[in-house]
């Protein structure tokens, strides 16, 4: 079975509108406690986890902090457009369509890289680090291949995670131009 961690019951709730048998669990917030991360870990052992939080930094430090103590968790991604409140002064699960939440939970990644095919040195050449807009060229590939919005560490993670390659970045990059 399947359990998706969101963090707030909001989320929760938004979830279970688009999958009404969906187990979730709450973190509450970025202040994420040793008793849920044990619960995660313990229910990881007979189900897979689903890491489904906010695009935004507390979101991306939950992320951080369970995939470090589950390892095996996997990992779905709304971008931030496509969950803005409505007076555009917050940003959430809960406030995303029904159809980006489904379309999210329903390609997941794997946390388990099958091989490397993205180096660090092809960020270097390519732009994604180390220039005046190095945050902002993989700002926007990170929205196009909605993988969240990380750092530029996490950045190269993620992108042998989804399996792409120098050449698949350089493409998007070309549309980007």
């Amino acid at each position: 079975m399947d359990i998706i961690v969101v963090e707030g019951i909001h989320d929760e709730a938004k979830v279970k509108e688009v999958f009404p048998d969906a187990s979730c669990i709450i973190t509450n917030g970025s202040e994420i406690s040793n008793n849920t991360i044990n619960c995660i870990k313990e229910l990881s052992k007979a189900n897979n986890i689903i890491i489904f939080t906010d695009p935004d930094s507390p979101g991306e430090r939950i992320r951080t902090i369970i995939s470090q103590a589950v390892p095996s968790c996997k990992h779905a991604f709304l971008r931030k457009n496509e969950c803005i409140s409505n007076n555009k002064k917050k940003v959430g699960i809960e406030h995303a369509s029904k159809q980006s939440i489904y379309d999210s939970l329903k390609n997941v990644y794997s946390n388990q890289v099958l091989e490397e095919t993205f180096f660090l040195k092809d960020m270097y050449d390519l732009g994604l680090i180390g220039s005046k807009n190095s945050a902002t060229l993989r700002d926007k590939l990170s929205n196009i291949l909605n993988i969240g919005k990380p750092n530029a560490k996490t950045f190269l993670k993620r992108i042998n995670l989804i399996n792409k390659n120098r050449k698949d970045i350089e493409e998007l990059l070309c549309q980007l131009k």
